[in-house]
């Protein structure tokens, strides 16, 4: 097994929490895994992506040119980085946030009105967490219950009374593709 995936947004949404996650995840199940950031020089509302690549082999490189599947939380990310995705890929778009149509025939493209079930749930700063459950969801890269393992671990225990909300986004993201 060999997945990669890069996922995207900008500042603040939580674009590398959710990558983080997902290796640490990897991580958990015994696998190999990278996990290789890229932000921009603002904090928030700058640029934001990261590549994962979870694997039953060892990896040979962090760097990932054409992914296999791609995240896309906002429409400039879906601007910038539709082209690199691999043909036949899977591409997971937050269509609360991109209406632009389909630039490419050889994709799957997976849509997820992200911020629209995040604000619904009470907290649109979960709008990652509901992209990510579609991913896994649709991918079975990782368990569900690795994923929340993984939150525990890297959320601070001061920030421990969110893991209710940040599970149930996991779990509406994943009935959002099916």
């Amino acid at each position: 097994m060999y997945q990669d995936v890069m996922i995207a947004g900008f500042g603040g949404q939580g674009v590398l929490l959710a990558g983080k996650l997902l290796a640490h995840a990897g991580m958990l199940e015994g696998k190999h895994v990278t996990w290789f950031p890229s932000y921009g020089a603002e904090i928030r509302g700058g640029t934001a992506n990261c590549t994962v690549i979870i694997s039953d082999g060892e990896i040979g490189s962090p760097v990932v040119r054409n992914p296999a599947a791609m995240l896309i939380l906002n429409e400039a990310s879906y601007i910038k980085f539709e082209e690199r995705i691999r043909p036949q890929g899977l591409l997971f778009l937050n269509t609360s946030l991109i209406s632009r149509p389909a630039g490419r025939s050889d994709l799957a493209r997976i849509e997820v009105r992200a911020n629209d079930i995040a604000e619904k749930l009470g907290d649109i700063r979960i709008a990652n967490m509901v992209m990510l459950g579609a991913f896994l969801k649709k991918t079975g890269v990782v368990s569900l219950d690795s994923v929340l393992s993984a939150l525990k671990a890297v959320l601070p225990p001061r920030r421990h009374s969110l893991l209710p909300l940040n599970e149930r986004a996991l779990q509406c993201g994943g009935e959002a593709c099916t």
